[in-house]
């Protein structure tokens, strides 16, 4: 009952002229952006950080949950009518949604798409008001030892899922770990990798390496890759589902919420797993096995309210421990600690009116953003026509302009440059770019842990496994680092074997002429 109270606070703070005005412009925003190929949610926020630092903290904070909801909508248009997902979520929708599209389908796709984020969208957050405080009230009772093992889960889930394989994962995790090293060691006040520069003794502004990292270097990347416009599949008709439809989406849509919302939850989750988990569970229980890989609507309704609901999901152990599990997450994160906020058990106890506001608008944010997106589809499909050139000079020059009003000087910019730089390079070696900014973020926090710890200790590192729940967090953090690699070479031998029957197959039907040609 305290809960439910605590909400209807946060409704009352968030329905607002104001909250609400700002709850539209985010959820547009975050629609629109995920559209475009290229510019998703976390980029978008990274872009917009250092313009909102004049707003008050919970009118900031709804417009960034507003981006990153409507991100994951708008995802599904690009991946259903140009099969270019600009997400990693979003990859399973184009498998059956870019085949609806091109059967004429595409006002289906979409629509099952957007019922289904909103339905899911609606339940997780359910989810997230409900579990959220418990788990709050558990992580007081965590201690440095605990926080530390916590914190090397969240190290190697994401160099293990958000990269193409561990290696460039904890690569990039090194990058964003020594990038949290510059500037003056708090404990010892030894300057640290500043190479002689007074600018760097205050190590690199968070918001400045995020902005630098993904906004900079996609644009280097693209002009790189080159520009152009791309052929969409146009939209035909209403955007609304049939009887039949309708009938064959609901059960997807509650399996995939089913999925979704707890994967995303869990500090190692994330949105990638569930979607495919959720493609995998359609295919088998479907009644219509044989459209599958050719235009089966089962395929876009599972995949999309999986990838909704671990949207929601991946809020919980954000709010709640202060570990992103998603890049977007990540850069939220630095939005909470550029007001002077740390997410994690205090959070709710300190700024329990900005975290309700923060949830409640996440109901309301669902709701607008089916309004926008049934009736509206086809104005967001026209935004595929536009020419990547000019998106991406506009993101240059917000980026740049973001950098010298947060620093106020030319030096930021030239800092900015380098790290586009650093980026474009770790795109070019295919290093993923999200584990760099989950180890800025989380490598000074776990340091800070890892020395409370030792000092309570004297010196003892068995303190970091002193009791079962550390043990159990350790174990987890070996079966992350182990399970992978030895499910993608048992994968890896299955497809080879796969490939080797295939041609054994193929030679067995040749007729002899054919074998002698």
């Amino acid at each position: 009952m305290e809960t439910f109270d605590l909400l209807l606070q946060g409704f009352a703070a968030a329905i607002t002229p104001a909250n609400l005005l700002w709850a539209l412009l985010g959820v547009t925003i975050g629609t629109a952006v995920g559209v475009l190929p290229g510019i998703g949610p976390a980029l978008t926020v990274a872009l917009l950080l250092p313009i909102t630092f004049r707003l008050e903290p919970s009118a900031a904070l709804i417009l960034f949950a507003g981006i990153y909801s409507g991100g994951m909508y708008g995802g599904s248009t690009t991946s259903i009518l140009l099969n270019t997902p600009g997400e990693s979520a979003s990859i399973v929708s184009a498998i059956e949604g870019n085949k609806m599209a091109r059967a004429g389908r595409a006002a289906a796709a979409l629509a099952t798409a957007a019922i289904g984020s909103f339905v899911a969208g609606i339940v997780a957050t359910v989810g997230l008001t409900l579990l959220a405080p418990i788990m709050a009230q558990f992580a007081i009772t965590l201690g440095p030892p605990e926080y530390v093992a916590l914190m090397a889960i969240a190290f190697i889930s994401v160099a293990a899922l958000l990269g193409p394989n561990l290696l460039k994962g904890a690569a990039s995790l090194v990058i964003g770990l020594t990038i949290g090293l510059v500037g003056i060691d708090v404990q010892s006040g030894q300057p640290r990798l500043t190479f002689g520069s007074d600018r760097l003794l205050d190590g690199l502004d968070v918001v400045l390496v995020v902005v630098g990292l993904f906004a900079i270097a996609e644009t280097l990347s693209h002009v790189l890759s080159g520009t152009g416009r791309s052929t969409v599949t146009p939209v035909k008709g209403r955007t609304a589902l049939t009887r039949e439809e309708f009938r064959r989406s609901w059960p997807a849509w509650l399996r995939g919420t089913a999925l979704g919302f707890p994967i995303g939850a869990l500090p190692a989750g994330g949105a990638e797993i569930p979607t495919f988990l959720s493609y995998a569970t359609e295919k088998r229980l479907s009644r219509h096995r044989s459209e599958f890989g050719h235009g089966a609507i089962e395929g876009v309704a599972g995949p999309e309210s999986a990838n909704n609901a671990a949207a929601a999901g991946v809020l919980v152990p954000l709010l709640t421990i202060g570990l992103p599990t998603s890049a977007t997450a990540a850069i939220i994160l630095t939005a909470f600690q550029s007001y002077g906020l740390q997410p994690g058990p205090a959070l709710f106890a300190e700024s329990g009116d900005l975290v309700w506001a923060l949830i409640a608008s996440l109901f309301i944010g669902n709701v607008m953003l089916l309004i926008l997106n049934l009736p509206l589809v086809k104005v967001w499909a026209r935004l595929l026509m536009l020419p990547s050139w000019s998106i991406y000079a506009a993101v240059t020059v917000f980026a740049a302009l973001g950098a010298f009003a947060a620093g106020g000087s030319t030096t930021d910019v030239v800092i900015l440059a380098v790290l586009g730089a650093l980026g474009m390079l770790m795109r070019l070696a295919d290093i993923p770019v999200a584990p760099a900014v989950v180890g800025l973020i989380l490598g000074p926090i776990m340091e800070a842990q890892l020395r409370r710890a030792m000092t309570l200790s004297e010196g003892d590192a068995g303190i970091l496994v002193s009791s079962p729940l550390t043990i159990v967090l350790w174990i987890i953090a070996a079966l992350l680092l182990i399970v992978p690699p030895l499910a993608g070479a048992q994968l890896g031998r299955r497809r080879r074997r796969a490939l080797r029957a295939s041609g054994q197959a193929d030679s067995d039907d040749r007729t002899p002429a054919d074998a002698q040609r």
